[in-house]
């Protein structure tokens, strides 16, 4: 595949979604699926059409003197999610995505700190809304609904309000200029170990990063995609932008269960995801094929293909029609990115002829600062800087091993009101990512693991939790795992290696049947054992272990709070 030379480097949305609305005018940039009683209809939103809805809903929110003010969006990824979060970059309004799982206190809590002067919400969760109303301790002046509801102001209505205004001559919206380099957008951080912190993003910050991703990925106007990052996560609100720059088509999900409906229903190119989500994938088309009785002639056949890609023959497509067939057929290209993902995936789907990359960022950098890419790619690792990215580690020990810091146009402006965090992480115009990290001879970079969660023995050794994690989660009949460093009762300055399964209930019964508890553990044990501990060195070798059938505890973005496991494990 060439590079995308040819991109070009905007300044801010507007400039990004005006140039998209005249280059890709009708092209169509969402799917939006209206369900009715028996029946469902599908609605297109052409990039001009989208332009015009944007206008029009951003006239009247200046109409209600929203002009320079904070809107907070609460809800599923949906299309008047898009549209709230596009019309206020676009209007200079600093936009406030928020987690729709967020409990009462802490949605309270971010209203109050971010000073949101209006809350645009899906129908869904109109009970917080109603608690917010009755609690009255933020500063909300305006509730907008998502969908027609009794009692509240709608995006419908507001849309169609605006076009008159428009039609009258308002211009005021449109013709608003936007400041690149302000405070535009607000995000809260997950918050595995803290308070979370809300991080200051210029528009500038997340255009710059876009304009990488162009440059860096091989994603066409031809391309279908399915919405199914939350976007009130970085990750899925950058990458909703940077399809729109491209002129893809995006749908969205009808939920976890249906992703395999999905990927048919809307013909899916290019699939966005954590690992949790493509690893679900993966694990799902394998099982298929197990089912099936084709595991020995799929891995015959991927040593087939593999041996003419040495001479540039490339059938993997055409040989494995039947399994992208269970993907919805024209799956060509999967970004990864969040946390860290098990080569072994990143391999297989490169195997069926189905292009995988990974990326690595935070809410910090808009999000991406590494990524593997057309012309540059290692299993394994996360790539390489983004073309406008500069990387250095720092305080490397004997392997190479040390802290990942970074330098570019996408890295923030810092934590709102948080002067003593903000320079604990940003120095001299690095920014301090936390991440362990080490770049191999020719430049890529493999993480090794969060500073704060790596276990240090009494010997010096270090111990990274998530390469084992990796290992234990590819026993089929554990679900997760959480690797530690408990305190060894035969000697209190050392710390035994221990990990906390979560075994999958499903594929425990399907191998064994009705067994005890007991009996699970016991057969789990045998394999962490086998496949984990005579693969790795003596001193990385588990010894301990916790069975459970409870999922670990997590944020909202299915991190796992691991010094919340901690304390509840040292409790019992």
């Amino acid at each position: 595949m060439k590079k995308n030379k040819d991109v070009e480097l905007f300044k801010n949305i507007k400039e990004i979604i005006y140039n998209s609305a005249e280059k890709y005018a009708d092209n169509i940039a969402f799917i939006i699926k209206h369900k009715e009683e028996k029946n469902q209809r599908y609605e297109n939103i052409t990039y001009k059409r989208l332009l015009e809805h944007i206008n029009a809903l951003g006239t009247k929110l200046y109409d209600l003197g929203l002009k320079n003010k904070r809107i907070a969006i609460i809800g599923r990824n949906r299309y008047e999610w898009a549209l709230a979060h596009l019309t206020n970059l676009l209007g200079g309004i600093i936009s406030i995505p928020l987690d729709k799982d967020l409990q009462i206190d802490e949605l309270e809590s971010s209203l109050i700190r971010s000073k949101a002067d209006c809350i645009i919400f899906d129908e869904k969760y109109i009970e917080k809304i109603e608690q917010l109303k009755l609690r009255n301790n933020s500063n909300l002046k305006e509730f907008i609904c998502m969908s027609k509801l009794e009692g509240y102001k709608d995006i419908h209505n507001l849309k169609e309000e605006g076009k008159t205004l428009l039609e009258n001559g308002n211009k005021e919206y449109i013709s608003t200029k936007i400041n690149s380099y302000e405070m535009g957008i607000l995000l809260f951080t997950s918050g595995t170990t803290s308070k979370s912190k809300a991080v200051m993003l210029s528009q500038n910050n997340i255009a710059s990063n876009v304009y990488a991703m162009q440059k860096a990925e091989g994603i066409y106007d031809t391309d279908s995609n399915l919405a199914f990052l939350p976007f009130h996560h970085i990750f899925g609100s950058t990458a909703l932008i940077v399809m729109l720059a491209f002129g893809v088509r995006t749908s969205f999900p009808d939920g976890l269960r249906y992703v395999s409906q999905n990927l048919k229903e809307y013909e899916i190119s290019v699939f966005v995801g954590v690992p949790l989500l493509v690893e679900a994938i993966y694990n799902r088309i394998q099982k298929e094929i197990e089912k099936q009785g084709k595991t020995k002639l799929i891995k015959n056949a991927i040593k087939i293909s593999n041996f003419l890609l040495k001479f540039h023959i490339d059938i993997r497509r055409k040989l494995f029609k039947q399994v992208i067939d269970q993907l919805g057929g024209k799956m060509r290209f999967v970004i990864s990115g969040g946390a860290p993902l098990d080569p072994k995936v990143e391999q297989g789907f490169i195997n069926l002829g189905i292009r995988m990359v990974q990326g690595y960022g935070l809410t910090e950098t808009s999000p991406v600062l590494v990524a593997e890419n057309d012309y540059k790619a290692r299993v394994g690792s996360i790539g390489v800087p983004m073309e406008n990215v500069e990387v250095k580690i720092i305080n490397q020990d004997s392997n190479g091993i040390g802290e990942l810091i970074a330098k570019g146009p996408n890295v923030m402006l810092g934590y709102y009101e948080n002067e003593e965090e903000t320079q604990k992480v940003l120095k001299d115009g690095w920014f301090h990512t936390g991440d362990l990290a080490y770049i191999d001879k020719d430049g890529f970079i493999f993480i090794t693991g969060r500073e704060k969660n790596m276990i240090v023995l009494k010997n010096g050794k270090k111990i990274f939790p998530e390469e084992l994690e990796t290992l234990v989660n590819r026993i089929e009949l554990i679900e997760e795992s959480m690797v530690f460093g408990l305190p060894d009762e035969n000697d209190k300055n050392d710390l035994k290696l221990s990990v906390k399964v979560v075994y999958n209930k499903d594929e425990v019964y399907e191998k064994f049947g009705d067994i005890s508890e007991d009996e699970i553990k016991d057969i789990i044990w045998n394999r962490i054992k086998k496949e984990v501990n005579e693969t790795v060195p003596r001193y990385k070798h588990i010894t301990n272990m916790i069975l459970t059938d409870k999922e670990l505890i997590k944020t909202t973005t299915k991190k796992v709070k691991r010094n919340e496991e901690i304390k509840l494990i040292l409790k019992k």
